[in-house]
């Protein structure tokens, strides 16, 4: 095989990887929010009285990697507007944008 061939070849195989990682990352992204989301709903948390407290930073600052996830999911909850942080800490759902989301999918209730 000619090398101007192999280093192509290689080239693509790279690109491919790369995005095989990245959508991954975003499927197990989208899991940790869904688990989330079903923790706050069986916990009611759709009013700030009832708002519950999520983990929302890292533990260990030395442990990296795609274990700890969780606050990177959180983040996104909040700017979509699903999840609303109170004053002191906790957390709650929005019914009425859960609600939306959940016609747009067609889903009754968010399976992971």
């Amino acid at each position: 095989m000619p090398v101007y061939l192999q280093i192509i070849l290689l080239f693509v195989v790279f690109i491919v990887i790369v995005f095989l990682f990245l959508y991954l990352g975003g499927l197990a992204v989208r899991r940790t929010c869904l688990k989330i989301i079903d923790e706050m709903e069986e916990a009611r948390a759709f009013r700030e009285e009832k708002a519950i407290k999520i983990q929302d930073v890292r533990k260990n600052i030395f442990r990296v990697g795609t274990k700890n996830i969780r606050p990177r999911a959180l983040n996104l909850l909040i700017a979509d507007g699903l999840v609303i942080k109170t004053k002191n800490g906790k957390y709650y759902l929005d019914k009425e944008k859960l609600a939306q989301v959940k016609a747009n999918l067609g889903l009754k209730r968010i399976k992971y």
